[in-house]
């Protein structure tokens, strides 16, 4: 009956998120009721574990980078800088087949690489680009694909708070993820890119081109002059952020804190600084990073307790009873990180079952970095799969009536399959993800 307590303990799990329990007290309760019972209803040596995690979980120095980074998205989210960099894109891509789809995969790249976080991404995107898309008469379906994929980059870009989380988690350098991450992202938005405007080309009534606009006659000085004063500053804040941790300078906490202070630089620089403005990023900096610090704290809980039951020596053994090859086991995991997709927030499934993972993963021979840019985009891929596809629901709450969910689920289709394809890319070539970190690094 005991070796069956690591099955209980993910039945338990399950049971309690589905029956609407919060993800991070499920995590807790499983783990500490399980931890419990190994330990015959001891309470000393599992609060002793629970203690010794939550000290490192509160003096993790890396962890420090999530607020910051958070803040530095809810400043630029807050202070209109996304309606400029909106606009300087759209002068140039608003002639182009799909103009107004493609000007808003590559904002979103912009804005992803400015924030890293997936949530305020998608809001200001969808925001800004909706209405004219509407006004235009794209298709429906298109507009809801083009915004949920795009908004999703954010998890594959640099800089990522998911990888702030991963990094710690699965016991690779943060650096060397984002550095690992600049290849997989720009093939992905690359093949949102050629998707839109092949698109456009093949089924123009999806994507119609403007009429002749301001966009036209309006002289070529000024629109540098736009594009330079909107494109700029912002590009500077995202080369000072992964330039200092590309070149060692700083540690990506240290680079989280370089870009909170340049984004409050750049709303003064925008005339859009304010004390109002400062305390709206300071109270959703606050609500975001305690959901993610006491998600993280659970995870934890539950990942000690699953070691403490045996999990970890059980599933070598089932691993080993299999006598699968090791692309085998490989696919095995990014399918159970799929499947939990359906149900389970990014958080979640990186502090469930990355721990449980990597050991295998590193027995095996594969790249660590490597594995872990397989699990972003399979993360990534979560974001866009029902039922619970936070992307779809993030849309829901900002479309308008007329943009059904049934067109949000059929938008998302293609960009899943434009998902695959670039997940098949780098699981055939595990160098695209491990061979800039070693020339940038030097490892």
């Amino acid at each position: 009956m005991m070796e069956l307590l690591p099955v209980f303990m993910f039945v338990c799990l399950f049971v309690l998120i589905f029956c609407g329990v919060q993800v991070a007290f499920a995590l807790m309760v499983s783990g500490f009721v399980f931890g419990l019972i190994e330990f015959d209803f001891n309470l000393r040596p599992i609060l002793f574990q629970f203690t010794q995690k939550i000290d490192e979980t509160a003096s993790n120095f890396v962890l420090a980078a999530v607020p910051l980074f958070v803040f530095m998205g809810a400043v630029l989210e807050r202070s209109g800088i996304a309606e400029q960099l909106f606009r300087a894109v759209q002068l140039w891509t608003g002639r182009l087949p799909g103009g107004l789809a493609v000007g808003t995969i590559l904002m979103s790249i912009i804005f992803a690489a400015s924030t890293g976080v997936v949530g305020a991404t998608e809001a200001v995107i969808g925001l800004l680009a909706i209405p004219p898309m509407l006004r235009q008469g794209y298709d429906k379906s298109l507009i809801s694909g083009t915004i949920c994929a795009g908004g999703s980059l954010g998890t594959i870009i640099p800089p990522s708070v998911v990888v702030i989380i991963l990094g710690p988690v699965a016991d690779v350098s943060i650096g060397d993820l984002m550095v690992g991450m600049i290849v997989p992202g720009s093939i992905l938005a690359l093949l949102y890119l050629v998707y839109v405007v092949g698109l456009a080309v093949v089924q123009p009534h999806k994507a119609p081109r403007p009429d002749p606009s301001f966009t036209d006659s309006m002289p070529l000085i000024e629109k540098l002059s736009i594009t330079l004063k909107a494109l700029i500053p912002p590009l500077l804040m995202i080369c000072a952020v992964l330039g200092t941790i590309i070149a060692g300078v700083a540690a990506p906490t240290e680079a989280a804190a370089i870009g909170a202070v340049a984004a409050v630089v750049l709303a003064g620089f925008y005339r859009t600084l304010s004390l109002t403005m400062l305390k709206d990023a300071g109270w959703r900096t606050l609500i975001v990073t305690a959901m993610i610090m006491f998600v993280l704290l659970g995870g934890s809980m539950f990942t000690v307790a699953f070691g403490s039951v045996g999990g970890i020596t059980q599933l070598r053994s089932v691993l080993g009873d299999l006598d699968v090859s090791p692309a085998v086991m490989l696919a095995i995991f990014l399918g159970i990180v799929f499947v939990a997709g359906f149900f389970l927030e990014w958080i979640s499934i990186i502090l469930i079952f990355i721990p449980i993972f990597m050991p295998f993963v590193r027995d095996a021979g594969f790249d660590p970095v490597w594995f872990c840019m397989l699990i972003l985009l399979m993360v990534q891929t979560s974001y866009l799969t029902p039922p619970l596809a936070p992307a779809i629901f993030y849309l829901r709450g900002i479309a308008p009536p007329e943009m059904t969910l049934t067109d949000m689920y059929r938008g998302v289709v293609p960009f899943l399959v434009l998902q695959a394809i670039c997940l098949a890319i780098m699981a055939a070539f595990p160098g695209l993800a491990t061979w800039l970190p070693d020339v940038l690094l030097g490892f």
